[in-house]
């Protein structure tokens, strides 16, 4: 559990939120062990969302004690965050994560990214990882990430510098709000999306991704993107 301590001269107040983190998982045996390890340190619970994974990224989770949600068949990042959410709506949660099963997200960033949610400046935080670029961030990420946040602001109105960033945190009204309709990677701009429509206040601050063969791998590659793009227009038009 996490406290806040907040002080004036009279009285000393503790405000405790129950901190819940929803990490979605494809496929990821190598890494979720440590990424759950280090999340545990700055939460009170985990909620890995296994979505079909043909690996043992189930077992191992299991093993370390958290809650898992399985889908039998790989529905997509959308359908994970969508089963999380809701798993964590049911566990009681005051603030809730989506945090990167494979290893690209620091956990040291979660108590900055939760600092705006306590303080009630934002319904939702997204970490940029181009407010703070990483000298090992790779140039066509960061090329990619610019033309995403361009095609989301087209589409929807609302301009970031990450609308792709995985790792965000926003309160409960947020969670309750919210309504993900898309299965697969077009949901970071759908939350951007759901921003605009229920007037959600956010801010962004900065984070630090880590960059490695392994996780560069999960990347969108250029014809997925394509296929992303495609379907953020539809979803726009008809949804």
């Amino acid at each position: 559990m996490i406290y806040i301590y907040t002080m004036n001269s009279i009285t000393q107040k503790t405000i405790t939120k129950k901190i819940v983190v929803i990490m979605p998982a494809y496929n990821e045996e190598q890494t979720i062990k440590q990424t759950i390890r280090d999340v545990k340190k700055y939460v009170s619970d985990i909620i890995v969302i296994d979505d079909g994974s043909m690996d043992n990224t189930r077992k191992i989770a299991e093993q370390e004690g958290v809650i898992v949600y399985h889908h039998i068949i790989n529905r997509g990042l959308g359908g994970a965050l969508s089963t999380g959410i809701k798993a964590a709506l049911l566990e009681g949660a005051d603030i809730f994560l989506t945090f990167d099963a494979d290893g690209q997200h620091k956990a040291e960033d979660i108590p900055r990214m939760i600092k705006p949610i306590m303080k009630n400046e934002a319904d939702i935080v997204i970490g940029s990882r181009l407010l703070n670029v990483s000298k090992n961030m790779p140039i066509f990420r960061r090329f990619a990430n610019h033309t995403a946040n361009a095609i989301t602001y087209i589409l929807f109105g609302i301009k970031t510098t990450d609308s792709q960033s995985g790792l965000r945190c926003f309160n409960k009204k947020t969670a309750q709000l919210i309504d993900i309709k898309s299965n697969s990677m077009e949901v970071s701009s759908e939350i951007i999306k759901e921003i605009k429509n229920h007037n959600l206040k956010f801010v962004e601050v900065p984070i630090q991704a880590i960059y490695t063969d392994y996780s560069l791998s999960k990347g969108q590659s250029f014809i997925l993107g394509l296929k992303t793009f495609i379907k953020l227009i539809i979803l726009k038009l008809f949804k």
